[in-house]
């Protein structure tokens, strides 16, 4: 039967009525699709949930309402956040019949923000996100301290287990929400602190005035986070000690429906550093207050070159990356109605807005570049020779990437490849040449696990030429073999493997040459340790052995007497100084096998953070890294040299 006369059957299917159509009530679409409404239902997805909540405290912040917000991870993996703005209204709301506390928590779409006479400018709906945590929680309880009462509601699975109660009298006014995510909806549901740590750090450099405190009572943990200068001092906090091109510039300035707050500043360290925000919301992916700001910093660039050079236009003119490579900028607009491209925002579509950032950013860079020649002449200078090797680069992207996931391009000649077809599931293992690499060759299942070997330890990435990097061919080799390219044209849709497993010895010069790997990828991939796709294979260090009972251990602390061996008797202790210490078969099952291996997932929670310390430690500042090495030496132990 054709795919025509299959259709015509359907559509005369008598049987297919009204009943075949189903209709979702109230909070049903959110917990039958969680991922349209939060992205994803893995560990990402559970920390957006807490920055559903805070963000509408943040909202009353914005509007002068709110001061001290504080979020507490609770020993039974819910979690409380807590502020003192004005609270949400108890009284009962006139379309729904319900009070407006349980409206906004029951149902979709209800918030505040469709009335522009609440807020000016918020991160979104206000409260929407409240109904969309409120559904994909096992339980969630709002308390609000408002009109002299405290009250109080509870709800199961987004459905109301009674009515508002008012529990008790107050003179305070604030809210507070404890919400424990279903984990019938949830991969996991333990939160990482360090992430919501990192969060409500971030929010506080955005919020000035406003103080955001975490408590973590599981690992004794407690931050307080408050910065009257908001992101300037998050500039300065970025940029540190690296040697500068410009001194810090810090501008704000309102357009129509727009007000745009940048500070950026330009170093001599090759390293575009973006960080942009609307109002409040992080933007990873930019937007149109990203390209608006970008615009009018090349467009002035250029003028200002073309003209000092007596250049024609049509001979040359720099581009973006040209420009950007220097730079490290924090731009965070506030606007009525945000419009993002993603429902978890990731994207400003708003279209006017780069229009408003770009004349805003033009008039002062405009001031700026004229008034201070001296300061232009010395960007000047990085700008050319980043547009010089961007001109390598493209030769090189050209010569040794792929154009598709598993197709084209000239892989490494050392690389050992899987057959699977498509990338998921798929392991590329980078391993050092003379040390495990025809063990892992010969013991991998090639279905699946990828051998890519390494001659030596590679570039260090931090201090060399991009020109340099590129002409490495340890480094073509990486890039080539992973297939997503790097800097601006990395596209994970290119990646050949789900997961890259760094495998070094487990001593100095490993450790070394995997600190040289996380280099390169943290600068030029890092997009794949944010998605989470590099891992660190753990090789054991002993092996004790009695008659026919063989076990592995890790780490110094796990003494052999926690797995049955006593001191009085007579093990073998074989200590591994290198992976090519193992036979093929004990690296198989102690590293590759995915039932008995140990891995590290490697990631960023605090991206400033490992930016700073990547230059710290592999950079060209040679006073700074000694200080950090005094500073950090005594935490050391069992160095193995």
């Amino acid at each position: 039967m054709s795919d025509i006369d299959s259709n015509k059957n359907i559509a005369n299917d008598q049987s297919y009525d009204s009943s075949h159509i189903k209709v979702l009530e109230g909070l049903e679409p959110v917990r039958q699709r969680p991922w349209m409404y939060i992205g994803t239902t893995d560990i990402k997805g559970l920390h957006h949930m807490i920055r559903e909540i805070v963000d509408n405290a943040v909202d009353e912040a914005m509007a002068g309402y709110c001061t001290h917000i504080t979020t507490v991870l609770n020993a039974d993996w819910s979690v409380t956040v807590h502020d003192n703005w004005r609270g949400i209204p108890v009284d009962k709301h006139e379309k729904t019949g319900k009070s407006a506390l349980e409206t906004v928590y029951t149902v979709l779409h209800a918030g505040w923000k469709f009335d522009k006479s609440v807020y000016k400018v918020s991160g979104g709906l206000h409260w929407v996100g409240a109904s969309v945590v409120n559904a994909l929680s096992t339980r969630l309880e709002v308390v609000v301290y408002k009109n002299g009462n405290i009250y109080k509601m509870r709800f199961e699975k987004g459905i109301p287990q009674g009515e508002i109660e008012i529990i008790w009298e107050t003179d305070k006014t604030g809210t507070t929400v404890t919400f424990l995510p279903d984990p019938t909806i949830f991969d996991t549901v333990e939160f990482t602190s360090s992430m919501i740590f990192q969060r409500m750090k971030q929010s506080a450099y955005l919020t000035p005035g406003v103080t955001f405190t975490v408590v973590d009572p599981q690992n004794n943990l407690k931050e307080r986070y408050y910065y009257e200068w908001g992101i300037k001092t998050w500039l300065s906090n970025i940029v540190w000690e690296q040697q500068q091109l410009s001194k810090p510039h810090y501008f704000k300035a309102e357009g129509k429906d727009c007000l745009a707050e940048i500070s950026f500043q330009f170093i001599a360290t090759s390293n575009d550093h973006t960080l942009s925000f609307v109002n409040n919301i992080p933007t990873n992916d930019g937007g149109s207050h990203i390209l608006g700001f970008k615009s009018a910093l090349l467009k002035i660039i250029n003028e200002i070159w073309k003209e000092k050079e007596k250049i024609d236009k049509k001979i040359w003119e720099f581009q973006y990356s040209d420009v950007t490579d220097w730079l490290y900028w924090i731009i965070t607009v506030k606007i009525p109605e945000p419009q993002f491209e993603w429902q978890t925002k990731w994207r400003l579509g708003n279209a006017y807005v780069r229009w408003e950032v770009e004349k805003i950013t033009y008039e002062y860079l405009k001031n700026i570049f004229n008034e201070e020649p001296e300061e232009f002449d010395k960007i000047f200078e990085k700008i050319d020779l980043a547009a010089r090797a961007r001109l390598a680069a493209k030769f090189a992207k050209e010569t040794v990437l792929r154009k598709n996931v598993l197709s084209g391009g000239i892989l490494p000649g050392k690389l050992a490849d899987c057959s699977k077809r498509w990338n998921k599931g798929t392991e590329l293992y980078i391993v050092e040449w003379d040390s495990a690499w025809g063990s892992a060759k010969q013991w991998r299942d090639s279905k699946f696990q990828a051998i890519l070997p390494l001659r030596g330890k590679i570039l260090n990435t931090e201090q060399a030429s991009i020109q340099k990097i590129m002409a490495n061919q340890e480094v073509k080799n990486l890039i080539t073999a992973i297939g997503a390219g790097i800097k601006e044209n990395y596209d994970s849709e290119h990646l050949r493997y789900e997961r890259i497993v760094i495998m070094t010895d487990a001593d100095v010069d490993g450790a070394h040459i995997r600190t040289l790997l996380l280099t390169f990828f943290f600068r030029f991939m890092r997009g794949l340790i944010e998605d989470w796709h590099v891992f660190a294979a753990v090789p054991p260090i002993y092996k004790f052995s009695k008659w026919s009972r063989e076990v592995y251990v890790y780490d110094e602390d796990h003494v052999p007497t926690m797995y049955g061996f006593w001191p009085d008797e007579k093990v073998e202790i074989q200590r591994y100084k290198g992976l090519g210490e193992m036979n093929a078969e004990q690296l198989r099952d102690t590293t590759m096998d995915p039932d008995k291996r140990y891995m590290k997932k490697i990631t960023v929670d605090d991206a400033e953070e490992a930016d700073r310390l990547f230059r710290i430690l592999m950079g060209e500042d040679v006073q700074s890294r000694k200080h950090f090495i005094l500073t950090h030496a005594k935490n050391v132990k069992d160095l193995d040299i």
